[in-house]
């Protein structure tokens, strides 16, 4: 966690300098959605429905694995869908993305998301023109998931997914930068759904768990291990995602002893990072594996984890999309 986000869930006295700063957002914010709203700037509708996925905070909150699990089930149900994302701390513009990328080109979400080969993903800073490329060269794709788009008002939505952290929720509740939040909490007043990763969810809103037990080893994927075949090893833990804690909780929940080494999210690894000399296991999340394939040995033990989540959430997307 960085020095300022460590602010972000408290108040200390640097908010006297920071809270300013935050008011200023908020006005720069609200001018922004009013443009939109009132056709000031112009947004444009696609020819396939699209289901933004999102949040107001800064920081991991579930999208990825959630996002991973709406379009396996809308495959399951007959859809064809297509995922774009604008591919954050990757150095390509505009561009499919398949599985023989690296991170550092296409960023580590897309590129996670490519590598569980469910749909086409694409990347791009201007959704609306990614969108608009990546069906030109699917046309057989008839919905549209956008990945961390909900302040992307540029692009037209008929589904507005919000994923929040049941843990961390809003931190202090203020904007940047005195807060975590992009956006006031009263916009989650305005989204489709509201989908809560972990903790419980209000009346109304989604419950949604991150599952996995099982672990491959990142050189050799067909070679699995549970948390039972790390008993009695010297294991490290690394995460680079936006709640690392809750990725070392899972583990000790699982019954692993070790030690934990968080990274800031999106974090891009050297094999220096991760020179354990007291060290037989390296467990990671996938996101980050994605991150350390160039300088990978066989210590390196990824856990894939899979979200689960109220199966009513998609009677309300097929309503609105169908």
């Amino acid at each position: 966690m960085s020095w300022l986000t460590h602010h972000w869930y408290r108040v200390t006295p640097l908010h006297l300098l920071l809270f300013p700063a935050s008011l200023i957002f908020r006005l720069l914010v609200a001018l922004r959605r009013n443009l939109y709203q009132n056709h000031i700037l112009s947004s444009r509708r696609l020819l396939v429905p699209v289901i933004v996925v999102g949040n107001i905070t800064v920081g991991g909150t579930g999208k990825t694995p959630f996002t991973i699990a709406l379009a396996q089930q809308l495959i399951e149900l007959g859809w064809q869908p297509l995922i774009i994302s604008r591919g954050h701390g990757g150095t390509a513009q505009q561009q499919a993305v398949t599985a023989d990328n690296t991170a550092t080109e296409v960023g580590d979400e897309p590129l996670l998301m490519a590598r569980r080969n469910i749909c086409p993903v694409w990347i791009g800073k201007i959704r609306g023109a990614t969108a608009r490329m990546a069906l030109r060269a699917h046309p057989e794709c008839n919905v549209l998931l956008c990945d961390d788009g909900l302040q992307h008002y540029s692009l037209q939505r008929d589904v507005e997914i919000a994923v929040v952290d049941g843990d961390r929720r809003f931190g202090n509740g203020l904007l940047l930068p005195a807060g975590p939040l992009r956006e006031p909490v009263s916009r989650l007043n305005e989204v489709d759904a509201i989908v809560v990763n972990g903790g419980e969810p209000a009346t109304g809103q989604y419950a949604m768990q991150l599952n996995g037990n099982v672990f491959y080893n990142l050189l050799n994927p067909d070679k699995t291990a549970t948390a039972h075949d790390f008993q009695g090893s010297r294991n490290h833990a690394i995460a680079g995602i936006g709640n690392p804690q809750r990725f070392f909780n899972h583990l000790g929940e699982m019954g692993i002893i070790l030690t934990s080494h968080a990274f800031s999210d999106h974090h891009h690894y050297t094999a220096n990072d991760l020179n354990f000399d007291d060290c037989d296991a390296i467990l990671l999340t996938e996101k980050d594996a994605v991150k350390c394939d160039e300088f990978a040995d066989e210590r390196y033990w990824v856990l894939r984890v899979d979200a689960q989540y109220d199966p009513a959430l998609m009677d309300l997307i097929q309503r609105k999309i169908s």
